[in-house]
């Protein structure tokens, strides 16, 4: 019931957000929120492997050029709706992230971030390498003057990544409030224990995965569509790889609101400084935060607010604790 509660829930915000967009007449505002709400997709979705189960991924990169890419070869082919293009992009990049899983969960800690760095670069070369994408040349997107019921295909793309971010984040927190996220946060405190106490830790480790790298190609399928000029060097920029990472670990990763918390901030520090310095000073502002936040706050956001709110409910414990 709790479940079906906060999906609604989820559903509310994303109409209640979107209808506020409408009031909105400067069109960048949409350009931008597409950014920020792309980057809580794959915040979410990096989380799910990395913050519940404990496993860092390095290959976020690859998983979001997955769904871009599928996406170009099925415009080349067809040229279907972009929501079959997600739908498509998830299937193909859970279907890479069970695999990855099954030849690298067994390696652990700093084995298996190196495996899923090396699966990227592996995807990175077949894509430079394919012709019919477009290869190194890179390809352009030719998208319809107008979309859907909106109109304006910018505002179409942003509605649309407002509802994946609102299905990344209700599938983040059912995981957590589950059976399968307790057996996550088993393997994350001590896999050897969880595996002694009959976790199916094979199993829950490959559902991460999957989901995680799923989410990771529907967040990335409507990215030609967005660009209109698509490249390996775009499709695989190191900004996805390490926003991923970062945002989470900003935001919090013990909770699914540490990634959104993340996002919305990082997020729109980056396109403020885009915006009103330098776009390649990005990474840098990311940087300097990251390290702050591991110094000053190791448990994010959500750290700083965690110990306050356990000092406001102390002086109700200690009477009962009395009686």
């Amino acid at each position: 019931m709790k479940h079906i509660t906060f999906w609604l829930s989820t559903a509310i915000c994303v109409v209640v957000l979107f209808a506020a967009s409408r009031l909105v007449t400067n069109d960048y505002f949409f350009f931008a929120g597409y950014v920020v709400l792309q980057y809580i997709v794959l915040a979410t979705a990096w989380n799910i492997l990395g913050g519940y189960t404990g496993y860092i991924n390095f290959g976020t990169s690859g998983f979001f050029a997955i769904g871009a890419y599928s996406s170009v070869v099925l415009h080349k082919l067809w040229g279907p709706p972009i929501p079959v293009l997600i739908i498509v992009g998830g299937i193909l990049a859970g279907a890479v992230g069970f695999g990855m899983g099954g030849l690298t969960l067994r390696l652990k800690g700093v084995f298996f971030a190196i495996g899923t760095l090396a699966l990227a670069i592996v995807v990175q070369t077949f894509i430079t390498n394919w012709d019919f994408v477009g290869g190194s040349r890179g390809v352009y997107i030719i998208r319809p003057p107008t979309a859907p019921l909106l109109g304006s295909y910018i505002h179409y793309l942003f509605l649309i990544m407002l509802v994946l971010a609102g299905i990344a984040v209700a599938v983040a927190r059912s995981i957590e409030q589950s059976t399968l996220g307790y057996g996550l946060a088993a393997i994350r405190d001590d896999e050897q224990a969880a595996e002694a106490a009959g976790v199916p830790t094979l199993k829950l480790k490959l559902v991460s995965t999957t989901l995680s790298g799923a989410l990771m190609g529907m967040a990335g399928a409507p990215l030609p569509y967005y660009v209109t000029y698509l490249d390996p060097a775009s499709g695989f920029n190191l900004a996805y790889a390490v926003n991923a990472i970062a945002m989470p670990l900003v935001g919090g990763t013990t909770s699914w609101v540490g990634p959104v918390l993340g996002a919305i901030f990082l997020g729109t520090i980056q396109e403020v400084t885009r915006v009103t310095i330098s776009s390649s000073l990005n990474l840098l502002f990311v940087g300097v935060l990251l390290v702050l936040f591991v110094v000053i706050a190791p448990n994010g956001l959500i750290g700083l607010y965690q110990p306050r709110r356990r000092r406001q409910d102390e002086p109700q414990r200690r009477p009962q604790a009395a009686l």
